[in-house]
């Protein structure tokens, strides 16, 4: 029998895959299903770190983003595979299939998890995401756990209080007792910065979130304190939108050169340039970019754009940079080049951004970040030419420019793009 409460507003699902490249390697291997395995980076490597792990590697102490010498010495026994990223793709556009079979009002977030909204469905929703789990299950031998709600906050919340296989109906009545408890550093949106200045401010739980007055909270964190504030009071009104994975939604920059050339050294200063202004906009908009496209003009005004789909998101200047310089190589026609540009597309939040792939070099990451983040305030604050680095600092840039203002410009505007887009390079 249907829950007639649930009917009332929205019904939400947020449906999140457990433990995913674990289980899609099991799936394509039977032979290591119920056993302790890992995904990693540079496996072979003691430096080498966890992506992810199964439920019996998490029950021995594994985790992710643990390097592999110290899972290892928990569970002796861990089985460890590289990252097949194609055969994950695979899997996701087949579960996202299998959702759309239900509603087309299906929005990916991940490669792994996505909301749905069956408002419209007469049938009692808990039967459903029964339904949903089970048939991911048995089709594609893929375990999830769903989260139903009102709103997709609530939902997403929902999903992670139970796991693997969990089905949680998370109501707005309920929140004292489900939510209210919890530690506000596990409030979905709530990152390790905002928790910390949050229990400075002695809020501890996301009931203490939730009873805090909102002029507080926008005094102290803007726009972003007072959606804090509506999302621990279960207030989210974002509808499910299929589009909003399926756009490209782009932060680029081009420059037009003061002459024409056919100088690499100097295109290098160019494109570094333009990879750290880049790469700047991405952290300050807090996304990341899953396609790098390069954008060449030629003296006769010829202009062609080159782009290359990327294994895992970036934001980093020099990843930009690195992609650029490798699509800059392969399709430069060695003729006087007018204009250069650089655009990261496929814009994903960087929540969902981690990196994927080289998270053998976390440790190296996590103190770059920290670099990044001073290196942007003054750049933000003193202009482009500061902290030029040493590769710069060979031309002068401003010596580069035609016209200085096309600085900045965005060579793109935003255009639909399917799911499972390929590298078009």
């Amino acid at each position: 029998m249907a829950d007639n409460r649930l009917k009332k507003g929205r019904v939400i699902f947020h449906v999140d895959m457990n433990s995913f490249y674990a289980s899609v390697e099991s799936a394509y291997d039977h032979t290591l299903k119920g056993k302790p395995l890992a995904i990693a980076g540079n496996v072979e490597e003691r430096r080498g770190i966890i992506v992810t792990c199964s439920y019996e590697a998490r029950a021995k102490g594994v985790k992710t983003t643990m390097p592999i010498w110290q899972a290892k010495r928990l569970c002796p026994e861990l089985i460890i595979r590289p990252p097949n990223f194609d055969r994950y793709r695979s899997a996701s556009e087949k579960m996202f299939q299998l959702l759309e079979e239900y509603t087309p009002l299906v929005e990916p977030v991940s490669i792994d998890e996505g909301y749905i909204d069956i408002t419209n469905y007469t049938e009692d929703p808990i039967k459903i995401a029964y339904e949903i789990q089970h048939r991911l299950q048995k089709e594609l031998d893929l375990p999830c756990s769903i989260g139903i709600a009102l709103n997709k906050f609530l939902a997403k919340m929902a999903s992670e209080m139970k796991k693997p296989l969990g089905i949680t109906i998370l109501r707005k009545r309920e929140l004292d007792k489900k939510l209210w408890t919890l530690p506000v550093g596990e409030m979905h949106g709530v990152g390790k910065k905002t928790a910390e200045k949050l229990i400075k401010l002695n809020i501890r739980t996301i009931g203490d979130l939730a009873h805090t007055s909102k002029d507080i909270l926008s005094t102290k964190f803007g726009v972003n304190g007072v959606k804090l504030f509506e999302r621990a009071n279960g207030v989210d009104a974002r509808p499910v939108d299929p589009s909003s994975f399926s756009e490209f939604k782009s932060v680029g920059n081009s420059t037009t050169l003061k002459a024409d050339t056919t100088s690499e050294e100097k295109v290098k200063i160019v494109l570094t340039n333009l990879a750290g202004s880049v790469g700047r906009r991405l952290r300050r908009k807090q996304v990341c970019a899953n396609t790098v496209q390069l954008t060449i003009r030629y003296s006769d005004r010829k202009t062609i754009t080159r782009s290359k789909s990327l294994d895992y998101p970036i934001q980093s200047s020099e990843e930009l940079l690195e992609y650029s310089l490798f699509l800059f190589r392969k399709y430069w026609n060695k003729e006087p080049i007018r204009l250069l540009g650089i655009t990261g597309q496929n814009l994903v939040d960087e929540q969902y951004g981690y990196k994927q792939l080289d998270l053998f070099n976390y440790e190296k990451d996590a103190k770059s970040y920290e670099l990044l983040k001073t290196v942007d305030e003054i750049r933000n604050k003193y202009g482009e030419s500061s902290l030029i680095k040493g590769g710069q600092a060979k031309g002068d840039p401003s010596e580069l420019l035609r016209d200085k203002k096309r600085r900045g410009t965005s060579l793109d505007k935003d255009f639909l793009r399917e799911r499972s887009k390929n590298d078009n390079t």
